[in-house]
């Protein structure tokens, strides 16, 4: 592929846990490889890594870690995969990632440890690529709680899930340079995908992308 090529377009998915986000990743790449866009799914934690296997049994209960050391080990998990989105994103690729250093940054602040805040969690954040639009599916932690198989992992409770959404507000603030779309996830999951699909197609109408992409920056006081 020539330089002139267009380069792929990164798209993050984020939201509370049961928000829909999996699901709607693969119904967003589904449609776009269907119609012609070279499209790729890309989750984290990639739990098939060394350090995903670690968060895995973490997440799960099964093992335990210091605050700081396994937020260490999620960003890691992301650093890792970089290089190889860089390349897919060059070659024409739409990368749509589930869940992303927001994520990441939001639920350790939402522990509430007084020696980790949402500063230093981003810190470690700042140098990844910048997601040409991040997708946030909103719901309340009451809705959340309702649907099928919450509770599972580590951080399914109504009081960290009600921290989470609260400081993913106070995150987006604090980027302003963000391409953010906020989306109803309370809907049915036919219309959310209706409203990706759209939000999709009206960002690539628009899109003026940089190579390579831009990097996340520090947040703002």
């Amino acid at each position: 592929m020539s330089s002139a090529s267009p380069r792929g377009a990164l798209v993050v998915v984020e939201g509370l846990d049961r928000s829909g986000k999996s699901s709607q990743c693969q119904i967003l790449v589904d449609h776009l490889n269907q119609s012609g866009s070279k499209a790729q799914y890309v989750k984290f934690p990639d739990r098939s890594t060394p350090t995903g296997k670690m968060i895995n049994s973490y997440l799960t209960g099964s093992a335990q870690q210091d605050d700081h050391s396994i937020h260490l080990l999620f960003s890691a998990n992301r650093w890792e995969a970089i290089q190889s989105i860089l390349q897919m994103l060059e070659f024409g690729m739409n990368i749509i990632i589930d869940r992303y250093s927001f994520s990441g940054a939001v639920y350790s602040a939402a522990k509430d440890n007084p020696n980790l805040g949402l500063d230093w969690a981003w810190a470690c954040e700042v140098g990844l690529p910048k997601p040409d639009l991040v997708l946030f599916l909103d719901l309340s932690s009451e809705e959340a709680a309702r649907r099928g198989g919450y509770g599972e992992e580590r951080y399914e409770t109504q009081q960290m899930q009600s921290r989470v959404r609260a400081l993913f507000q106070d995150l987006f603030k604090r980027l302003p340079n963000v391409n953010l779309k906020q989306i109803n996830a309370g809907c049915s999951i036919d219309d959310v995908a209706t409203e990706i699909r759209t939000t999709f197609g009206r960002f690539v109408e628009q899109a003026k992308l940089e190579r390579p992409p831009e990097k996340l920056q520090t947040l703002s006081a």
